[in-house]
């Protein structure tokens, strides 16, 4: 899960880092209400989940409180690469004489964690990495070890922060090590991590990312979700713990296993160019268990999609055999239909593997108008596509 920086934020304080006041407003006027508790200069940021805020004006200063409802007017409603922007946040403005950049992330290519430091942070942080790699300093953090303070001041050190500020940017770092392990996050950013005129240093920037596997661990995270923000049928999905994805296709795809609905993605797009170009309209894997119940909670989701016009069913029977499998499809049917859901739209099903005989005998023998069923992959993939563009 990847949190708004108003949420970052939050979550440091949580953990004693140092942030500046100030909260989030959905209107104008409650911008103009947080300016007016804050009392001073504030900044006015878009709450989007992507980079470049700043560089599309979505990052703006007020002095008064009428600049302040001025400027949320202007950014509310903003689209920036493709997102809207429906809350900001107005929080203190602080004068900045440096700013760097530091971060904790999980470094899956290299199976550990690591710290990202710079003393050269700011809007402009991918082009030094790219112009000037020896700036930005790389650390592989040890799982066991963690980050305790002689570590922490060796990445400082190495990092090249001025000694004047090196006690102050040890204590962030232990602190937003310890803030990456206790919320089980795979990334922590700040950026910029600011110097004041005045010497301190603060965490203007936050940028979070939640492990969701460890979303048992913390119940309060759903507060946090923003369901604006989410395509609903995923949500959908989501509550039916169903592994769901909308893409932009016609034909629906339903698998038992995330590398075969993979698979069915690309043998679906290839075999849409014969017919105009129909594409995968979703990733949907219902797992091992593939119950009537889990069938039509799949089916459900899949048919509720307004631009599907059929539905790819390719199951490989393991654990679940095939014949289990074609019950829950016919089940699933009068499963829907107890729901008050009419099932109009046309099933290639593929059914392999264990008990894939009896699976097709059961699905042959009840004849339902609707269920096709063919013996290869690719066929089936191509029949899907044809009924697809058929019903476009």
């Amino acid at each position: 899960m990847d949190l708004y920086e108003y949420q970052g934020r939050e979550l440091f304080a949580r953990h004693g880092l140092p942030v500046l006041g100030g909260g989030v407003a959905e209107t104008p006027d409650e911008a103009a209400a947080i300016a007016e508790r804050v009392g001073r200069q504030v900044v006015v940021k878009a709450q989007v989940k992507v980079g470049g805020r700043g560089k599309a004006g979505g990052v703006k200063l007020a002095d008064t409180v009428e600049e302040a409802r001025a400027r949320a007017a202007e950014i509310l409603g903003m689209d920036i690469k493709g997102h809207t922007v429906r809350k900001v946040m107005v929080t203190e403005a602080a004068d900045i004489a440096e700013e760097y950049y530091f971060s904790y992330l999980l470094d899956r290519a290299n199976r550990t964690f690591l710290c990202i430091a710079s003393t050269s942070g700011g809007m402009d942080i991918e082009q030094v990495a790219h112009d000037t790699p020896e700036k930005v300093v790389k650390t592989p953090i040890d799982a066991v070890r963690g980050v305790d303070e002689a570590l922490a001041r060796e990445i400082v050190t190495k990092a090249g922060f001025p000694a004047e500020v090196t006690d102050q940017v040890v204590d962030i770092a232990l602190k937003l090590w310890r803030a990456f392990v206790a919320e089980d996050a795979t990334l922590v950013e700040v950026n910029p991590l600011a110097r004041t005129p005045d010497g301190r240093v603060l965490c203007l920037d936050a940028k979070v990312t939640l492990d969701d596997n460890a979303a048992f661990r913390h119940p309060d995270r759903a507060a946090w979700e923003d369901k604006s923000a989410v395509d609903p049928l995923e949500q959908a999905a989501k509550e039916k713990d169903l592994n769901y994805v909308k893409l932009d296709g016609e034909v629906g795809v339903i698998g038992n296993g995330a590398g075969l609905v993979m698979s069915t993605l690309d043998v679906v797009a290839y075999a849409g160019e014969e017919f105009g170009g129909v594409k995968p309209a979703n990733f949907l894997d219902i797992g091992g268990g593939a119950s009537a119940e889990v069938m039509a909670n799949g089916l459900e989701i899949v048919l509720s999609d307004p631009s599907v016009r059929s539905v790819f069913v390719n199951v490989f029977g393991g654990i679940t055999a095939c014949d289990a499998v074609a019950k829950g499809i016919l089940a699933a049917f009068e499963l829907l239909a107890s729901r008050g859901e009419t099932v109009t739209k046309p099933l290639v099903v593929r059914l392999d593997g264990n008990n894939a005989e009896e699976g097709r005998r059961i699905l042959d023998s009840a004849a339902n108008p609707l269920v096709q069923r063919v013996d290869t992959m690719d066929g089936a993939a191509r029949r899907a596509a044809e009924l697809a563009a058929a019903g476009i």
